[in-house]
């Protein structure tokens, strides 16, 4: 008698959260993947806290933006901005939902701003108490992607407690930078919101995590990288650097191997998605669409 060979999974969902939740939460991402090759990929710097919840095996991280943090096992992780990459395992399968959170979100979903988690993981729990693994328990119980999804639009809906913490100016100041692809200077932003440059730096990086500066790297390349792994075929480095306010490609090289560890070519062979090949977990590559942005 002959066994035949289970065909790969390869699952990947992205939805958009409620309406009443999108200043919170920009998009959920489920994905399911087993029978392929064991590998190692990179969670890259985004411009969103990085909140997953697994389904079945943990989330491995063998290496974590901060090389001081010890690698890990997750089944449930949060995790703040950062400005290198993470690097997560697999032995052939993973499966979760990731929700990509508004830094100056923080404190209405998790009670604490952003800025207490830069740079680290940690399980969500230590956050969330007891609703991480309740979330994720009902994640798992739910019939589909679709149900899951609403379940956790309730779910986040009920913990999100609006908070007036968040200083107006270094709102403004976010959403500046997110609209300008990261191209605005630290001295305009300061003279808008009428502070020192210094102090809108302090509060700034107390809020989300990193200064207006890095802000502005993680929100370039991140633009950057899925211009890249959308474009069909890829645009010219050269091009993509003039589009997303780099000084020249040199400048864009340096960035990406500053933010993702690999130069753009290298990257894009090892994550671009394709078929037979493992998705990286942080969002895919092709990221949120633009109004998808609160």
């Amino acid at each position: 008698m002959t066994t035949q060979a289970t065909d790969p999974v390869d699952e990947a969902v992205r939805a958009r959260p409620a309406t009443a939740l999108r200043p919170y939460v920009a998009w959920y991402s489920g994905y399911r993947q087993r029978g392929l090759a064991p590998a190692v990929h990179r969670g890259l710097p985004s411009p969103y806290l990085t909140f997953i919840l697994t389904l079945d095996e943990p989330l491995v991280i063998a290496g974590h933006p901060d090389p001081a943090q010890p690698p890990g096992s997750y089944p449930t992780l949060l995790g703040g901005l950062h400005t290198s990459p993470a690097l997560i395992t697999h032995e052939g399968a993973q499966s979760g939902v990731q929700i990509a959170v508004h830094p100056l979100a923080a404190r209405a979903l998790f009670g604490l701003p952003a800025g207490e988690l830069a740079g680290i993981d940690v399980p969500a729990e230590d956050v969330l108490g007891r609703l991480g693994p309740q979330l994720q328990e009902r994640l798992r119980a739910a019939d589909g992607w679709a149900e899951r999804f609403a379940a956790l639009d309730g779910a986040l809906l009920r913990a999100a407690r609006p908070s007036g913490l968040v200083p107006p100016e270094v709102g403004w100041a976010w959403r500046a930078l997110r609209r300008s692809g990261g191209a605005l200077p630290v001295a305009e932003l300061a003279r808008e919101t009428g502070w020192s440059a210094r102090h809108l730096q302090e509060r700034f990086r107390r809020e989300t995590g990193l200064t207006p500066k890095a802000a502005a790297r993680v929100i370039r390349f991140d633009r950057a990288r899925h211009l890249l792994a959308t474009g069909a075929p890829p645009p010219r480095l050269a091009e993509l650097a003039l589009r997303c306010g780099y000084f020249d490609q040199a400048h864009l090289a340096r960035e990406f191997r500053a933010l993702a560890g690999s130069a753009p070519s290298a990257w894009l062979a090892a994550e671009r998605p394709e078929e037979g090949k493992f998705r990286n977990v942080q969002g895919g590559a092709a990221g949120a669409a633009a109004e998808w942005e609160a």
